[in-house]
């Protein structure tokens, strides 16, 4: 089943908020992206509906494995897409918010040529531009 970009944007925020924070909650997903906490009721709702996350009695929002497994690859995405763009000299905020939009629609196979490429470009000129 093919997951929304919305829904993309919910998990990868999930995840950063437990790597930053060691815990993540509604209110969390809410500020952090803007959004009403109704709004992200209803995207927490249907996330936890198709096996993504799991709501504990707490409020603490958790990853499930196929949840956390799309996380992880968007925020890797977006952390080598930002990295590139950055090393041709765009700033970094425009990188980062640039990375967000392509992290979604990149083929895997371009986005692990560009990994690749990036990867040997940093290690021939020892991390420079």
């Amino acid at each position: 089943m093919k997951i929304q970009q919305s829904q993309e944007n919910y998990l990868e925020t999930i995840y950063i908020l437990h790597k930053n924070k060691g815990s993540c909650r509604s209110i969390d997903i809410a500020n952090e992206l803007g959004f009403s906490k109704p709004s992200v009721s209803v995207a927490m709702k249907n996330l936890r509906e198709n096996g993504y996350i799991e709501v504990m009695g707490d409020g603490n929002i958790t990853l499930l494995e196929p949840g956390r497994k799309i996380a992880e690859e968007l925020f890797e995405r977006h952390t080598m897409l930002t990295s590139c763009l950055v090393a041709i000299g765009v700033p970094e905020e425009i990188a980062s918010e640039d990375a967000c939009r392509i992290e979604h629609v990149i083929s895997k196979e371009s986005f692990e040529a560009i990994k690749e490429s990036f990867l040997n470009h940093k290690k021939i000129t020892g991390g420079t531009k």
